[in-house]
């Protein structure tokens, strides 16, 4: 009876070990992919998404608090930022994690505004302008290169 006892504890161990040993793996597989996928993830969204990692912010929960569609109208996003920021004040019954919050959505916008600048800067200066060639001859020269 010993012998069917120590047998039965036996086999219990060796079910539970493999068992234990299968869901380690499968655990070690899925941080490995989660690091992998986060590798890409911020490979991909360097430049973009990288104000938004450090503010919490994206840029379109930006224009939804505001309540803007158009970045490159700014006399609109300071109109409604004043608005709302006046309107979320203590004194009117606001709230200051909502004022925070306006204040945020502004200091993102502000932020893509900036970069798109720098963008255009770059663009420009590695593009000096050059008058476009044209592709095609006008009628005048294709009528003279005729003759």
């Amino acid at each position: 009876m010993a012998r069917y006892l120590t047998k039965i504890v036996i086999l219990g161990a060796q079910v539970v070990g493999r068992a234990l040993m299968k869901t380690l793996r499968q655990e070690l597989q899925a941080f490995e992919d989660a690091a992998r996928m986060h590798e890409t993830m911020t490979a991909n969204s360097r430049d973009s998404s990288s104000s938004a990692r450090v503010k919490g912010m994206t840029l379109v929960e930006a224009q939804q608090i505001l309540n803007v569609q158009d970045l490159g109208d700014r006399q609109a996003i300071d109109t409604h930022y004043q608005h709302l920021f006046r309107a979320n004040e203590k004194s009117s019954g606001g709230t200051f994690y909502i004022q925070s919050k306006v204040f945020r959505a502004k200091e993102r916008i502000d932020q893509e505004l900036a970069r798109l600048e720098e963008l255009a800067k770059a663009k420009a200066t590695s593009h000096p302008a050059s008058p476009p060639a044209a592709p095609f001859p006008s009628q005048g020269e294709s009528q003279s290169q005729a003759k």
